[in-house]
This record gives C-alpha cells, sequence and structure tokens, in this order.
C-alpha cells in the first residue's frame, strides 16, 4: 500500500508490519493503496465507499504489498474484495479509503492478519481494532480483542463502553464474554442500589439494565426497585411519550411485579407512566403468581424459561416477601404467610435476623421478624419469631396474634404460640425460643420444621375490640 501524509512523505512498509506483508515474490501478491481523506469528510464510514480506485481529496496515501490469500482467508470483506470479479479485484492496485484516525488500528488489523497478534494493549487502542474489525469483518481479531480487553481492570466508565458496542452480528457475537462481564461488573459494583442512588441515577439505558438484570440485586424490596425505575425515567426522559415507550419496551421486563406489595401493585394501575392495557397485564399476571400454590410458585421460577425476562426470579431482598389473606368480616383479620430457605435460616447464626415485607390490618403496618436469640433460661441459641408494628408515635393498637409452622411428618400448620398485644408505634412482640428447641436441634438434617429445605411460617392478627 502507498500512503502520503500530512507530511508528504511515502511510507512503503510500516514498522509494525512483518516482513512478508512486504515480500516480492508472494504468490497472488496484491499491492493496496490506502487513502485517508480529512477527519471530517462525509460519508466514510460507508462500508460500501470505503474501498474504490479514485478519490478526490487525498490527504495521505501509503502504498504496502500483501497477500490477498491471507486476508482473504481472515476476512470476508477482503475475500469479497479480492474475488468477487468486479473491476477492483482484477487489478493489482486496490484502494481502500479510511479516516486518518483510522490508519494506526488499520495497521494492527493488517499485522494481526500475518502474526495472530497485536501491540496495542491499552483499552482504548484495543477498541480501535476491534472497530477496525468489525469494519473489515476479521472476525478472529474481534475475539482476541475482546479477550485481551478481558483481561483488563474495568472501570465503569469501560463497562459502558463495552455495552455499546455497535450491534453487528459478528461484532456481537465476538464480544458476547466481553458485554457479559461488564454486565457482572456493573451488577456487582451497584447491586446495592440506593448507597449508590445518586450515580445509578447518572448511568445510561444499557447500565441500568445490567444493574436491575441482577439477580443479587440489594434491595429493601421489588417496590424500590419500582420506585427506582420510574424516578430513573422521569429524569432521563422528561416527555411522557418517549417515557412509557421506555418503559414498556426496555424496562418494566427487569420489575418483578409478581414479587411487589399489593398496596404497590395498586399504584401501578393508577401510574400515568404506563400505558393502561400494559400496566393491567403485568398487574394481572402478578396477582396470578400470588394466588398460586408456594410449590407452583416454585416451579414456575424454577423452570427454565417459563419467560424470558425473569421476572418469576426472586431476588436476595432486604426484606423477605409474604403471602397475604385479608379479612373485614366478621372480624378485621389477616393471615401472614413467611416462607424461609434453610440457608437464610443458618445465616441468622449467631444473633442475626430477617425481616418481611409490611403488611396492612386495620390500616396499620406491621412487620414479621426472624431471629437467633440466645435463650435467657437455659444459655443456648434457640430460633425467635416477633410481631413489629411500623408507624412509630403515640397510636396504640389492640391485636390477637397466632404463630404457626408446618411440622413433619403431617406437614401441617401446628400452633407454636398464641398472645395479644396492645401495640404502640415502633414495638414489637413475639417469643424468643418459637420451637422450644435449641438452635443445633432447630437445624439438623432430621429437623421437624424444614420442608423440602423450607421453613414455613404463618401468622395471624385480627383486631380486638
Amino acid at each position: 500500500m502507498t500512503a502520503v501524509g500530512p507530511e508528504e512523505q511515502i511510507l512503503n512498509q510500516p514498522d509494525n508490519i512483518p516482513d512478508d506483508l512486504d515480500a516480492e515474490n508472494q504468490d497472488e501478491e496484491t499491492a493496496a493503496m490506502i487513502e485517508e481523506p480529512p477527519s471530517g469528510d462525509e460519508g466514510v464510514n460507508d462500508l460500501d465507499s470505503n474501498w474504490s480506485m479514485e478519490c478526490s481529496t487525498v490527504v495521505k496515501v501509503k502504498t504496502l504489498h500483501i497477500s490477498s490469500p491471507i486476508l482473504a482467508a481472515k476476512s470476508p470483506f477482503f475475500y469479497k474484495l479480492f474475488s468477487n470479479g468486479m473491476r477492483e479485484s482484477e487489478q493489482r492496485h486496490v484502494t481502500l479509503r479510511i479516516n486518518a484516525s483510522e490508519e494506526a488500528a488499520l495497521m494492527e488489523l493488517l499485522n494481526f492478519m500475518y502474526s495472530n497478534t497485536l501491540t496495542v494493549t491499552t483499552a482504548p487502542e484495543l477498541l480501535d481494532v476491534l472497530m477496525a474489525a468489525d469494519k473489515f469483518e476479521v472476525a478472529s481479531c474481534m475475539r482476541y480483542c475482546s479477550r485481551s480487553l478481558r483481561n483488563l481492570d474495568m472501570t465503569p466508565e469501560s463497562a459502558l463502553l463495552y455495552l455499546e458496542l455497535p450491534s453487528s452480528v459478528l461484532m456481537a457475537e465476538a464480544v458476547q464474554p466481553l458485554t457479559d462481564a461488564a454486565k457482572q461488573f456493573l451488577a456487582v459494583r451497584y447491586k446495592d442500589i440506593a448507597k449508590f442512588q445518586d450515580e445509578v441515577l447518572s448511568l445510561p439505558l444499557a447500565g441500568v439494565e445490567a444493574i436491575l438484570a441482577s439477580d443479587d440485586l440489594q434491595v429493601a424490596s421489588e417496590d424500590a426497585v419500582y420506585d427506582f425505575v420510574l424516578k430513573w425515567s422521569r429524569l432521563q426522559y422528561p416527555k411522557i411519550e418517549e417515557r412509557r415507550e421506555i418503559l414498556a419496551t426496555r424496562l418494566a421486563q427487569f420489575i418483578r411485579f409478581p414479587y411487589m406489595t399489593c398496596r404497590k401493585l395498586r399504584k401501578v394501575m393508577a401510574c400515568n407512566d404506563f400505558d393502561h392495557d400494559f400496566a393491567q397485564k403485568v398487574v394481572v399476571e402478578a396477582l396470578f403468581f400470588k394466588a398460586e400454590a408456594p410449590h407452583r410458585q416454585r416451579t414456575l421460577a424454577a423452570d427454565e424459561n417459563p419467560n424470558p425476562n425473569r421476572r418469576f426470579i426472586e431476588r436476595a431482598y432486604k426484606y423477605r416477601p409474604v403471602k397475604v389473606v385479608e379479612f373485614e368480616q366478621p372480624r378485621q383479620q389477616c393471615v401472614v404467610y413467611l416462607d424461609l430457605k434453610r440457608e437464610e435460616c443458618a445465616n441468622l447464626f449467631p444473633s442475626g435476623r430477617v425481616y418481611s415485607q409490611a403488611f396492612h390490618l386495620g390500616g396499620q403496618g406491621f412487620f414479621l421478624s426472624a431471629h437467633c436469640n440466645m435463650d435467657q433460661q437455659s444459655s443456648f441459641h434457640c430460633f425467635g419469631l416477633f410481631l413489629g408494628m411500623q408507624e412509630k408515635g403515640s397510636v396504640t393498637f389492640a391485636v390477637d396474634y397466632e404463630f404457626a409452622a408446618r411440622s413433619k411428618p403431617t406437614e401441617e400448620y401446628i400452633s407454636k404460640y398464641k398472645g395479644n398485644y396492645t401495640f404502640t408505634g415502633g414495638k414489637a412482640v413475639g417469643y424468643r425460643n418459637l420451637f422450644a428447641i435449641p438452635w443445633t436441634s432447630f437445624m439438623a438434617e432430621d429437623s421437624l420444621y424444614f420442608v423440602n429445605g423450607i421453613l414455613h411460617l404463618r401468622a395471624e392478627l385480627t383486631i380486638r375490640h
């Protein structure tokens, strides 16, 4: 190839191209001329117009002697250029027209096609070569660049760059491991959205999608995910039409509506940010899921592909989801079901606690909390269950309550504790040793209280008159 640059010098062979690239006796040797228009030249990114035999505006021309079989074997672009029967394929000189800014990356690409290695090592340089490899359809170089970029330390800025790479079929396949790594990096870095809320609110769509897709997102509840999505979309898309479009087509799939509380689902139905028909569809789906038996819910969540949007997969919520059945007559009453996995219970030892999502009775908010306690009389660790009232202040509320748990061999709910309590805001009541056994017996392999690895708890609350 021949090149006349801004310094008006002719280079027959750049230093970083191996000797055999210039071999005079190479079979099928072709002289390729690279013409570089000014960096701002319009239309130079059009692949169909990037090579031609004539160019009216040329800043630099380089002539390189290349082996057409080697290039054709590595690149469909060059294969078509050298063998498609067009006028250029019959010539010993062909011209590639590129921007001046693309020269270094193209030279590295040509070097790779001969040596299967690159001399550049930084992320910006590798990205430039990756883009050139995509342009000239050199899949092996794209995979090489992808591997090299994965081996570099990732930052939020570089991860976002990787997620915004062009979406050609060849590019998508070659860089899939890189984009997966970028998504995982962002999901891990920002898994506690509340801690990094200001930073996450400024991220572009691709970054937010990567974070929301994670099963390990550390949020209080799915209600918090919904609130965050609305806040981000309102900030990034002030126009209601654009916001509805981006919510329906991109972001709503990452909200796991089946794990939202019924009170929040009512707000979804009334939210103007969602198209009414769309809101109705996701809420009905969520309510049907909640109505399913627990084993059926687990089956839906465990299926390989019950829903491509993973809406049935439960996250690691800070506040555990509950199922609530409410009664207005003959007395105001609610029955609350809380399921805890064996590993969740194990993680409570020696002094941990886990809280449920809030539920309501008579307009007041309540929650359940499971603890690993030290038994006051016998000085051993044990499992405790408590009922707390959310509202702080001077509110008083009298409640009859009963705690029960499924127990082997019948696997029926068996009452473990009954009581009554007059709550004032922020108070809690419960039983320190719900099963009247030490922690080791509760967690043993033959424990009576884990059914298929799940501890099933039930609390009945009734307003006292």
